[in-house]
């Protein structure tokens, strides 16, 4: 037997450079991670588990992995949203996926508009909302509509949800920097944003007029949800990829419950919903549009 073998597993090897991830703990992450989150963890994710949660560990100053889960079974809800977040890789832009956002300005958004000015409410969903950058773009989007076709009073407005307590932070102060502004347009950038002097003079903030537009609130997509619906579209983009099969399918039964025929539903580049659900019709790239009864 080696000698790491005969060690205590909640005991940090010092190669490891902390604690260490033992079986036990292990087992029960991956069914605490599953049953709360939807995300189901392999045995070849243990290293990537134990690298992120070590942060978690030395932020909270406990002393291993032990201690860690014993927090999680006495307050679930504690440190639920820091977990998904430790294990999760949050990748967004602004305009990430570009298609998406020239099929809601010309074509959704006027059709919308048109429809709802004369008395009605817009209402798009940014689900699994990161640190704010998709729906602060839905907002410009959606600003710049409403304004050409002079529909600037009308009930329009997108909600951001996720899980993670820091990316809902980063969300809500809108502020980012220079550098995340890649993908947005010159002209964009000078309407859209407002440019940090001195120390911040490489950040920017987002307009006061998309912080209206957008409401920042969390919620795990696997619990309750407060809302009622229904929305005009729901973005879930690269959050599915992280579900097993059982999992995407009660996710997509619930957006269909809460999108009125016609509604559109968006997916990231990677993800589909072939053979999951007989709701939508595949109307374009990652676009899902809900099938009359």
């Amino acid at each position: 037997m080696s000698m790491a073998a005969t060690m205590d597993n909640n005991v940090g090897v010092a190669a490891m450079g902390g604690p260490t991830l033992g079986n036990a703990e292990f087992e029960f992450l991956r069914a605490f991670v599953y049953e709360q989150c939807g995300i189901s963890l392999g045995e070849h994710k243990r290293q990537l588990v134990q690298g992120r949660l070590v942060r978690r560990l030395r932020a909270l100053k406990l002393r291993d992995f032990q201690a860690y889960c014993d927090l999680l079974r006495r307050d679930p809800q504690q440190e639920l949203g820091e977990l998904a977040s430790a294990i999760s890789t949050n990748v967004t832009a602004f305009f990430r996926e570009s298609h998406h956002f020239d099929l809601l300005a010309d074509e959704l958004l006027p059709r919308w508009i048109n429809e709802k000015k004369n008395g009605g409410r817009l209402r798009i969903w940014s689900a699994g909302c990161a640190t704010g950058e998709e729906p602060y773009t839905l907002a410009m989007v959606l600003a710049e509509a409403l304004e050409k076709h002079n529909a600037n009073g009308l009930d329009a407005k997108i909600l951001a949800t996720d899980l993670s307590p820091q990316a809902l932070e980063t969300a809500r102060k809108g502020v980012y920097a220079l550098e995340r502004l890649e993908g947005v347009s010159v002209e964009r950038r000078r309407r859209w944003f407002l440019r940090g002097e001195g120390d911040y003079a490489d950040y920017v903030c987002v307009n006061p007029r998309l912080r209206e537009l957008v409401s920042i609130l969390p919620l795990n997509l696997l619990h309750d949800w407060p809302m009622q619906g229904p929305f005009d579209a729901i973005f879930c983009r690269n959050v599915v990829i992280y579900f097993d099969k059982p999992t995407k399918q009660r996710l997509f039964q619930r957006y269909a419950g809460l999108l009125p025929e016609g509604g559109y539903l968006f997916l990231g580049h990677s993800e589909s919903m072939y053979g999951l659900n007989d709701s939508f019709d595949l109307i374009g790239r990652t676009v899902y549009r809900k099938r009359s009864a």
